[in-house]
């Protein structure tokens, strides 16, 4: 059957690149938990594994036996329907399993799915399999932005690869796209896969509205900090300037001021700051903040839905000015997988777009990223509107 074979095909690619984003890593690196936000990489590749073996084979293999009783324990994240499991804090305590064996876990479940999808399942369990397939690249590109964070955080400032570039430059001339007033339809018309908060798809009014055909670049943060943006707490949500002042922030995460010189860090190491590149790696607040010093504002997520098909994307994940809220007629799934997207609804911005780590097949104009305000890790950026 054609769709087993390319499914499977499409899932066999994917667990290759999960490795192959791994393969410049020393065994050290694969433990490290520097924050809570960020998960070793042993723990990424186990969690991977580990969600094809919960909810496919386990319930769908004949006969299929665990790889091990206490992995479900180590490697489950949040479904509290699935039971018990290490806290996310503690992930970076877990020196065993070793990584030998987490590499042997994800071959023995490869296998097993390979074996299980050789004859023709339900749609319902290809559509199992296709959702594991993007939960596992959504894992690839926090693989990498975790392994940036460990790496970045080492005092070393070691390289991780030279084949990444997490610093491209978009080279079009910036202007203005003018969006008349009207009723624009978003949302996904579930023609293809896409997760349950891109669903249901339904009409909105937008005012008329200008937003950037490209986003704001090093050089151009560069003047917000010159200014004294992290200074100025007018420029600030209350909320914000807080967290400037209780963590000290006076710049993008992983930058250096060396002499009159701004470096940061990059996945080659430590480099000088390319003024034409998009900003990365800030937070909501600061998006938000630099906004306001231009005397502009964030697009809200529909206002960029509406208009994305005139200007690229996919370089930085761009906050938005929306609430990472239920579209009209949100259900829940049933079971665990219920728990993937809808029970996060609450205190986080959406982020549009894509990132340099975001891997193929896995973005889409209607897809809604959604993190809490003041973390940067990601490869975050802003584009303004008006």
């Amino acid at each position: 059957m054609i769709v087993t074979d390319s499914l499977l095909d499409f899932f066999l690619k994917t667990r290759k690149h999960t490795e192959k984003i791994c393969k410049p890593l020393e065994n050290e690196d694969y433990v490290v938990q520097p924050v809570v936000d960020v998960s070793p990489p042993k723990w990424h590749l186990g969690h991977t594994t580990w969600f094809f073996e919960e909810f496919i084979l386990k319930p769908y293999a004949k006969d299929y036996n665990v790889f091990h009783d206490d992995f479900s324990f180590v490697f489950n994240s949040y479904y509290e329907t699935v039971g018990k499991r290490v806290v996310r804090a503690n992930r970076g305590n877990l020196s065993r399993p070793s990584v030998k064996k987490v590499y042997e876990y994800r071959d023995y479940v490869t296998k097993g799915i390979k074996n299980l999808f050789q004859i023709e399942q339900s749609p319902e369990l290809y559509d199992l399999l296709e959702i594991g397939i993007h939960h596992e690249k959504q894992h690839q590109e926090l693989l990498l932005t975790d392994i940036k964070y460990i790496l970045g955080n080492n005092p070393l400032l070691p390289k991780y690869s030279d084949d990444f570039e997490d610093h491209p430059i978009e080279k079009h001339e910036r202007e203005w796209i003018a969006m008349d007033e009207g009723v624009f339809e978003v949302g996904h018309n579930e023609k293809e896969f896409c997760y349950d908060n891109e669903l249901g798809r339904h009409k909105v009014y937008l005012q008329p509205y200008q937003i950037a055909n490209k986003l704001v670049t090093n050089q151009e943060y560069i003047e917000f900090l010159k200014d004294g943006g992290y200074q100025r707490f007018d420029l600030w949500h209350a909320e914000g300037w807080d967290w400037v002042n209780a963590n000290n922030i006076n710049s993008p995460l992983y930058w250096h001021k060396i002499g009159a010189e701004w470096y940061h860090y990059t996945a080659k190491g430590l480099q000088r700051v390319s003024l034409n590149a998009p900003i990365t790696h800030i937070s909501y607040y600061e998006a938000f903040a630099y906004a306001q010093w231009k005397g502009l504002r964030l697009p809200t997520e529909f206002e960029w839905e509406a208009a994305q098909q005139f200007f690229p994307w996919g370089k930085r994940w761009e906050w938005t000015e929306s609430a990472y809220l239920p579209y009209p007629n949100y259900r829940k799934a049933e079971g665990a997988l219920g728990e993937y997207n809808g029970k996060f609804m609450a205190n986080q911005k959406v982020l549009r777009g894509g990132s340099v780590a975001t891997p193929e097949k896995h973005t889409r104009p209607t897809y809604r990223n959604f993190f809490h305000p003041h973390l940067r890790w990601q490869f975050t950026g802003l584009r303004l509107a008006q």
